[in-house]
């Protein structure tokens, strides 16, 4: 196969799975290593951008998923109906900006962050998916240590977590 056709190998492929794609999947499926596989993805995603296709490849952290582009929205929700995205609260969107900057953290800092509690924040977060445990304190009770997972980068446009904005 030239490499034209490997790169809509790596679209279907894409296409079917739905979800991100981690690279050293796509390496094993394409059997190539790691970093030949790497090469391939960055010049196909040039390529969506470049062609201005409707679709785009998102980079999440080490994976790689097929979305639609950003200004298409518009014309997404004209086809598709109202908008049944639920939003996030002003304070679920306070607890998660804490988690993402301070994870892994536990309930007890945050909730001394913010000054309120934040127990149903938390499962609602989990719930949607946005965060996740990622272990537990070596401390008196082994309280849960929470961190935002790859939908919460999606969702908010991130490659890796290093992309979040600076504090000021």
């Amino acid at each position: 196969m030239d490499e034209r056709e490997i790169m809509g190998l790596v679209e279907s492929l894409l296409f079917v799975s739905g979800n991100p794609i981690s690279l050293s999947q796509i390496a094993k499926v394409l059997d190539m290593d790691r970093r030949t596989a790497r090469k391939l993805m960055e010049r196909t995603i040039d390529c969506f951008n470049f062609e201005r296709r409707g679709l785009q490849i998102i980079k999440i952290n080490d994976s790689y998923q097929l979305a639609t582009r950003i200004e298409y929205a518009p014309y997404i929700k004209k086809l598709l109906g109202p908008n049944t995205q639920q939003r996030l609260s002003q304070a679920m969107l306070e607890t998660l900006a804490i988690i993402a900057y301070k994870q892994p953290i536990t309930r007890m800092d945050i909730e001394s962050i913010r000054g309120v509690k934040c127990e149903h924040m938390l499962s609602t977060l989990m719930e949607k998916g946005l965060i996740k445990e990622v272990g537990r304190l070596d401390a008196p009770g082994k309280p849960i240590l929470y961190g935002t997972t790859d939908l919460f980068l999606r969702i908010f446009g991130l490659s890796k977590l290093e992309d979040l904005p600076p504090l000021e």
